[in-house]
């Protein structure tokens, strides 16, 4: 039967053919300036709300300090980074972060299934750091340009303003790497018992730049040394109906009560480069990296010891970007980070202001200078820098009360790129079922019986169509898994175990195989391995 639909276009009237892919360099290259379809489109998600945030928009915020262990687990930081924040030791970093879950709105309940936003600003000696990251260690997509499309699906029906499984999984059923996400979402680890109590994770993949410009691919990750506890739907709706800020309450008694919540610091670290002869690519952010081969290592702590003096001032208004990194901390080819360092950013303009890096909460700490030349803008409050500079708003300049570059290190780190630019989705050998699979038999028995329940209720919400393609990719995670859901919700297992792999998709035990042609452009088709 032939497609009757509408074809998708931007909003200047240009057809989309590929809406799945950024333009890169190369399947696992770098994103591009040019990247005009999709800087249209995530530049307008960033505007779709005012003034609350578009994603993350119930949070809570304290105050602490990191220091560094000075090694990353048994070798000296320097070995990987020059980052002074993770080198040098006996310093006590200030940093602000902000909790928060993502989907609701800014008076949802903190009980909510949902991803818990976990992001860190340090306030290093050498400007700010941010580390925009969530509770759970990967996410649902690892294509930034797929983003608006995720989170229209996940928020409220345009229509009814109702939250509605049917349209949660429909967007899911098409893309067979969120059912990793989806395995983690719907278990009790999709409700944290509250903020202390959670692991945190930067979810991107970044690069550690030491002073020889030799670099690592790195995953960052905090460990709560109070431990981790999740919460069942019963708990959640139970505490939901006393209290809807109970994460927030919990997190600033212990604060006052100088009961101070501690992470660790860790990394997971790696050589640098395609990686090829690991299943999985390192630079999606739906896979984990297995702790068996890449352990985590400690290199520093967290506490946090002060909570805000004013809601709005310090917690509404602070401002996290992931392109917001120091020296000796760099981007990796992730195509999430990269979309994501635009977006972040961007939205952070519209929604606080140009100057909103002038504001006291996403200022650098006092001893770090700022002279730069940007000017002007809605609520400008002061020059950058002081003095006869204040008369040179450019660069390069001959005179003295000019400004200069810093000096460039003396080995920096250059990346090679070599590739045809075009779409591309992986085509690594690694299915999009397997770590879905161990994930739900690392589960202990409750945990499992616990996922089952809320995915069978979510189930009997969808239409026939969505339900058996989402059994059809639970059985190819493991096979009791998609029966468990399809016994539960009366759905016909045969018959999802029938259905073709989805169109231009590897099915486990497959592989893409991708045919690129002079103009970048890209064909994919399956074959059997």
């Amino acid at each position: 039967m032939s497609d009757q639909r509408p074809i998708l276009t931007t909003r200047q009237g240009h057809p989309v053919r590929d809406n799945q892919s950024l333009r890169t360099v190369g399947e696992r290259g770098p994103a591009t300036l040019e990247n005009y379809q999709f800087i249209e489109k995530i530049t307008h998600f960033d505007r779709e709300r005012i003034p609350e945030r578009v994603v993350h928009a119930r949070g809570a915020g304290a105050h602490g300090w990191f220091e560094a262990y000075g090694k990353i687990g048994d070798e000296p930081a320097s070995k990987y980074t020059r980052a002074r924040v993770l080198t040098e030791t006996g310093v006590k970093t200030p940093m602000f972060v902000r909790f928060s879950t993502v989907a609701g709105a800014k008076e949802s309940p903190e009980t909510e299934r949902d991803p818990r936003g976990f992001a860190v600003k340090f306030k290093t000696v050498e400007g700010n750091w941010d580390l925009v990251g969530n509770n759970l260690k990967i996410f649902f997509i690892r294509d930034a340009i797929k983003f608006p499309d995720m989170i229209h699906a996940f928020k409220p029906d345009p229509v009814t303003n109702r939250q509605e499984a049917w349209r949660f999984f429909d967007f899911v059923s098409q893309h067979p790497e969120s059912i990793h996400m989806v395995t983690f979402l719907k278990s009790p680890w999709g409700i944290p018992a509250n903020y202390r109590e959670m692991e945190g994770s930067g979810v991107n993949t970044y690069k550690l730049v030491n002073d020889q410009g030799v670099a690592h691919l790195c995953k960052f990750h905090w460990i709560p040394k109070q431990g981790v506890r999740n919460l069942t739907s019963a708990q959640a709706s139970e505490i939901q109906a006393k209290d809807v800020g109970h994460a927030t309450r919990d997190l600033y008694d212990n604060i006052k009560a100088g009961n101070f919540p501690e992470w660790e610091f860790a990394v997971q670290i790696m050589p640098d480069g395609p990686n090829d002869h690991l299943s999985f690519d390192p630079l999606d952010d739906t896979k984990l990296w297995p702790v068996d081969q890449f352990p985590l290592l400690k290199c520093g702590r967290m506490v946090l010891d002060r909570v805000p003096d004013n809601f709005f001032a310090e917690v509404e208004q602070s401002a996290f970007g992931t392109g917001v990194l120091v020296d000796g901390i760099d981007f990796s080819d992730d195509k999430m980070l990269q979309g994501r360092t635009l977006s972040y950013s961007d939205t952070q303009r519209y929604r606080v202001g140009a100057n909103y890096l002038q504001l006291p909460i996403n200022a650098p700490q006092p001893g770090v200078k700022v002279y730069s030349n940007q000017r002007d803008g809605v609520m400008t409050y002061h020059v950058d820098g002081t003095g006869p500079n204040r008369h040179i708003n450019y660069e390069p300049s001959t005179l003295a009360e000019g400004l200069r570059e810093a000096p460039k290190p003396a080995r920096d780190y250059h990346q090679p790129v070599q590739g045809n630019l075009g779409r591309y989705q992986t085509s690594r050998t690694e299915d999009d079922y397997t770590q879905a699979g161990e994930r739900y038999r690392s589960f202990e028995p409750w945990e499992r019986d616990e996922l089952i329940a809320n995915l069978v209720g979510d189930m009997k919400q969808c239409p026939e169509p969505i339900q058996l393609r989402m059994v059809w990719h639970f059985w190819h995670a493991d096979e009791e898994y998609g029966r468990r859901v399809a016994e539960g919700a009366g759905i016909d297992l045969e018959k999802a175990k029938a259905l073709p792999p989805l169109p231009g998709r590897a099915a486990p035990g497959q592989r893409l195989q991708a045919e690129t042609y002079s103009d970048g452009t890209q064909a994919h088709k399956v074959a059997a391995e």
